[in-house]
């Protein structure tokens, strides 16, 4: 399971309970689902020749 997706299950099970950190975890999952999207558009496009 990826890294992101723990993360923001975690979350919003956090912000479900009522938890402050709930948040923190969201943007933090989001924002590592960013840049693993980027990197793989900027790995697929190196490989081509």
């Amino acid at each position: 399971m990826p890294l992101w997706l723990i993360i923001l299950i975690v979350g919003v099970v956090l912000v479900i309970l009522g938890f402050p950190l709930g948040h923190l975890l969201l943007w933090i999952g989001i924002i590592v689902l960013v840049v693993a999207i980027i990197l793989g558009f900027v790995g697929r496009g190196r490989c081509r020749t």
